[in-house]
């Protein structure tokens, strides 16, 4: 471990976007794991996989993780799968299986498989796994009737197969109130939101100084199974979709009818755009556009998916985004081969786009209030986490609450990690966290 004796504990933040970890000795700040990637050393590891097999020699297949999955699928979408946002599943009692290149894949043979990618990409860092590892969990799994028992035995399943010998489980803003709670010099009532991909979640934690000593003790708690990849789905379906189809109309026996809404459902995710090449529904956008009333839109349709421009849409839309956090007004610019959008979108009109889960993350922030007993008086500072925090009417939710010089953000991506592997640390580590079984 780079001259370094095996860490006291390892915290795994598996999100839906983005995966971190943190190592920690017995004293001292968290240590972020580094990848050397091929664009430069990162932390935050895309959560995604890649599988390849030449149609040749189809026993030899190749599986890359992160980055370089995203790079085998660029380069090669036909003959590659391409496996993201897979957290999504973990609760869902519907999803048994996977086919990938004719062998059966179980969510915790996707998670397994994923991680021991991560291990092996880390390299050194982890050549010496510490027998206590703290996993973050979502205060609530993806999904319309999250099932969290088989989420844990899936996550309990593959976090073994990794070499990992005791697992532990903690809710994620509890971890990055653990990060947090470094610089606190006073006790303090901490509500910590964080907002990921797929869930955004809030604790509200008591933090003590007792004997020299912080105590941590919790309130209450709350979630939602809405974030950023639901941010930019409606990025899409307000902006993009409109110019390649959505909303014209087609004939047929001389009756207008409208495009059918389900050929746009496939852009909630980028990846799954390559995979309406070979359906039924490819099929019937092709024969659309001989017959529609806006003939141009379906061929730019037929074109993104033919030429899978998915990734390239994606990283438009991340880009509008991220501008929009800064400024009242940015460019939504998203040219691929003939097809060029380009949009001024005000800060307004992307926050009524985001309205409903605006609504929906604002009833889970009052329903945390509500489980720890408490009005927004009765919280002294307000951490909040993950890309999403950025966004301005997200953090208008607690402005509207809170006063502003109770509220922080910072450390988006690392905190989380870094708060589970200090949390090992605690006397009574039992208080934050699980076991399955």
């Amino acid at each position: 471990m780079n001259g370094r004796s095996t860490p006291y504990s390892l915290g795994i933040d598996f999100g839906t976007t983005n995966t971190v970890l943190s190592l920690a000795d017995e004293s001292g700040p968290a240590r972020l794991v580094r990848f050397p990637a091929p664009e430069g050393e990162l932390f935050a590891f895309r959560s995604c996989l890649s599988f390849y097999a030449p149609p040749d020699a189809p026993s030899e297949r190749s599986i890359a993780a992160g980055p370089w999955a995203i790079e085998a699928y660029v380069e090669d979408p036909a003959e590659t799968r391409f496996i993201q946002s897979f957290k999504s599943f973990a609760a869902q009692e519907s999803f048994t299986e996977t086919q990938i290149l004719g062998r059966r894949y179980r969510f915790e043979d996707l998670l397994s498989t994923f991680l021991l990618k991560v291990r092996d990409y880390a390299g050194a860092e982890l050549g010496g796994l510490p027998e206590r590892v703290i996993v973050g969990r979502p205060v609530k799994f993806v999904g319309g009737s999250p099932n969290e028992g088989l989420a844990l035995s899936r996550y309990e399943t593959a976090f073994h197969r990794m070499g990992v010998k005791e697992v532990l489980y903690a809710y994620e803003p509890v971890g990055a109130a653990f990060f947090f709670a470094r610089e606190l010099d006073h006790d303090a009532t901490v509500l910590v939101g964080d907002f990921g991909g797929g869930t955004s979640d809030f604790s509200i934690i008591r933090f003590e100084r007792q004997a020299g000593a912080m105590r941590a003790i919790p309130l209450g708690r709350a979630g939602v199974g809405v974030a950023g990849d639901a941010f930019d789905y409606r990025i899409i379906d307000n902006l993009v979709s409109p110019e390649l189809g959505k909303g014209s109309s087609y004939t047929s026996m001389g009756k207008v009818l409208p495009t059918p809404n389900r050929y746009y459902a496939a852009f909630a995710r980028w990846d799954q755009l390559a995979l309406m090449r070979a359906s039924r529904d490819m099929r019937e956008i092709r024969r659309l556009e001989r017959d529609a009333v806006e003939p141009e839109k379906i061929a730019r349709l037929i074109e993104t998916l033919d030429e899978n421009y998915g990734y390239r849409l994606y990283r438009a839309v991340s880009r509008l985004k991220e501008a929009l956090s800064s400024q009242e007004v940015a460019e939504f610019r998203f040219e691929a081969g003939s097809i060029s959008i380009v949009r001024e979108v005000p800060r307004s009109t992307f926050e009524g786009w985001i309205a409903p889960e605006l609504g929906q993350i604002e009833t889970a922030v009052d329903a945390a209030l509500a489980d720890a007993g408490l009005t927004p008086q009765g919280v002294d500072r307000v951490f909040l986490t993950g890309g999403s925090s950025l966004v301005p009417a997200v953090r208008a939710i607690f402005h509207r609450r809170f006063e502003a010089g109770r509220i922080e953000t910072g450390a988006e991506l690392e905190s989380i990690a870094a708060g589970l592997a200090l949390m090992a640390r605690e006397s009574d580590s039992s208080r934050w966290t699980s076991r399955v079984g």
